[in-house]
C-alpha cells in the first residue's frame, strides 16, 4: 500500500509547533478569500487590528482558513487571537427585495444593494458558519458552533449555534 497523502502531525509540547499564521501566509489567504461581488454599490476593506501583530514569537496571532469567504462589500476588522475556520462565509450585504411590484434584479438596478460593516473581536472562534450582514458586532470571546447561520449580534463570551443561531451557553 502506498500513503499518496500523510498531514504532518503537530507536537503541542514543543514550542515551536504555532497554530498561528505567518504574515506571508495571511497575505495570500486573504486574497483568496476576499470576494467583492458589488464593486459598483461599495468596495469594502479587510482590516485587521494592530494588536494581531504585537505578540512576541508570533507573526500573527490569528488563524484564518483559506476555505473561508468574506464579503468585502462592507469592511471587515479582525481582532487578535481569533480563528476563523473552513467554509466560514462573512457576507456584509443584502438585496433590497420588498414588495412586488418590481423584480429584485430591477430593484438592485435601482437602489444597488445595501451593506454594513463587522467587526469581529479578540479571541473568537467561528467555524464552517454563516454570519449574515445583521450581524455588525461579534464582541470579545464569542463562539459560532459549526454549521450556524448568525442573525444576531451575539454578547461577549457568548456560544451560539443552530439555524438560525441561538444562545446556547457561555465561557
Amino acid at each position: 500500500m502506498i500513503a499518496l497523502c500523510k498531514a504532518k502531525k503537530l507536537d503541542l509540547n514543543n514550542k515551536n509547533s504555532i497554530l498561528t499564521l505567518s504574515m506571508d501566509r495571511l497575505s495570500k489567504i486573504c486574497l483568496e478569500i476576499s470576494k467583492f461581488p458589488h464593486p459598483y454599490d461599495n468596495t469594502g476593506e479587510l482590516r485587521f487590528e494592530d494588536d494581531v501583530f504585537s505578540t512576541p514569537n508570533r507573526e500573527t496571532n490569528i488563524s484564518i482558513s483559506k476555505k473561508a469567504s468574506f464579503d468585502l462589500t462592507g469592511n471587515i476588522t479582525i481582532g487578535s487571537w481569533v480563528m476563523i475556520g473552513g467554509e466560514t462565509r462573512l457576507i456584509t450585504h443584502d438585496h433590497y427585495y420588498m414588495g412586488r411590484e418590481k423584480t429584485i434584479i430591477e430593484m438592485e438596478e435601482e437602489k444597488g444593494v445595501w451593506w454594513s460593516d463587522l467587526v469581529i473581536g479578540s479571541d473568537i472562534w467561528i467555524h464552517n458558519s454563516i454570519i449574515l450582514p445583521q450581524v455588525t458586532n461579534i464582541p470579545d470571546g464569542v463562539v459560532i458552533g459549526t454549521n450556524s447561520v448568525l442573525t444576531k449580534n451575539p454578547g461577549p463570551y457568548e456560544i451560539w449555534a443552530g439555524n438560525p443561531a441561538k444562545k446556547v451557553g457561555e465561557r
